[in-house]
């Protein structure tokens, strides 16, 4: 049983930064490409970044590049989300999805392939 773990979400002002984190447990973590999801109040869930299996390819929504990054560190089976320079128009409930099908370098930016969710964390930036 595969379980997903967010951490991280709080409230800050715009400006300021915010490292959110989700940890996996129950699979082996370097087998799956790990996405981090959002959404805010009266929207759907979008995409927000993506890392691959293997670490080597990433992929940002437009609305963020520059601002935030994604890593991963297998050995402590953790996704991380660095987010800077934070506008109001971040604000949501972010989630981390796990994506069991991903080949080493590949990566999606629809929800439809990821298998595995977290509950997600609120971030909340105030202007």
């Amino acid at each position: 049983q595969v379980q997903l773990v967010e951490s991280g979400g709080g409230l800050v002002q715009a400006g300021g930064s915010l490292k959110l984190s989700c940890v996996l447990s129950g699979r082996t973590f370097s087998t799956y490409a790990m996405g981090w999801f959002r959404q805010a109040p009266g929207k759907e869930r979008e995409f927000v970044a993506v890392i691959s299996r293997s670490g080597t390819t990433t992929h940002y929504t437009d609305s963020v590049k520059g601002r935030f990054t994604i890593s991963r560190d297998n050995a402590r089976n953790t996704v991380s989300l660095q987010m800077d320079s934070l506008k109001p128009e971040d604000t949501g409930v972010y989630y981390c999805a796990a994506d069991s099908r991903a080949s080493q370098n590949s990566v999606a930016v629809a929800a439809g392939p990821y298998n595995y969710w977290g509950r997600g964390t609120q971030v909340t930036v105030s202007s």
